[in-house]
C-alpha cells in the first residue's frame, strides 16, 4: 500500500512537471517598479515640490519655538515678559503640532492617489506585456518563495512605464 502510494505520488509530479512546462510564467517586483520607475521617480519629485512650501512654513514655526525657549532659559527676563513668551510658546507648539498632523494626513493622502495611478498604468503594462509575450502566469515578488531570474520581467515593466 505504502509502495503504491510512493509510485502514485510519482506519476503525479512526473506529471504535474510536464504539464507545468506548457506554461509560461513570469514575475514581477513591484516595490522596484514604485522605486525606480519614470512616473514613480516624477511623481516623487512632484509630491516633494507641491509640499516644500508647508514643510518650509513647520520649519520656520520650529526655528521661532526654538528662539522662544532661547529666551525663556535666561534669568534676566520680567515675570509678565516671561508668562507671555510661555504663552506664545504654548500657542506655536499647538500651532506646530496641528500643521505637522494636517501635512501628514494630506501628504499621506496625496501619495496614495499617486500611487494608485502608477499601480494603474504597472497593471495596464503587465496586461500587455503578457498578451503580447503570451505569458499564462505572472506573480509578484511578494507571492513567491524562490523563482530564477530569467523569470523577472520587471525591467521590461519598468522601460514600458517609461516610455508612455
Amino acid at each position: 500500500m505504502k509502495t503504491m502510494r510512493y509510485c502514485l505520488a510519482a506519476c503525479l509530479f512526473a506529471s504535474s512537471a510536464a504539464f507545468a512546462a506548457d506554461y509560461k510564467v513570469a514575475v514581477v517586483d513591484v516595490e522596484r517598479i514604485m522605486r525606480e520607475s519614470g512616473p514613480a521617480v516624477r511623481a516623487t519629485k512632484k509630491l516633494e515640490k507641491e509640499f516644500e512650501a508647508r514643510r518650509a512654513e513647520m520649519q520656520r514655526i520650529a526655528t521661532q519655538g526654538k528662539a522662544l525657549e532661547t529666551i525663556l532659559s535666561r534669568n534676566n527676563i520680567s515675570e509678565t515678559e516671561r508668562k507671555a513668551k510661555e504663552r506664545e510658546l504654548v500657542k506655536l507648539n499647538q500651532d506646530y503640532q496641528r500643521l505637522q498632523r494636517e501635512f501628514n494626513e494630506d501628504r499621506n493622502t496625496r501619495m496614495n492617489e499617486e500611487i494608485a495611478a502608477i499601480q494603474e498604468r504597472a497593471r495596464s503594462a503587465i496586461k500587455r506585456i503578457a498578451e503580447t509575450e503570451k505569458y499564462d502566469l505572472i506573480l509578484t515578488e511578494q507571492e513567491v518563495l524562490f523563482r530564477s531570474r530569467r523569470l523577472d520581467i520587471t525591467e521590461k515593466i519598468i522601460k514600458q512605464l517609461d516610455e508612455k
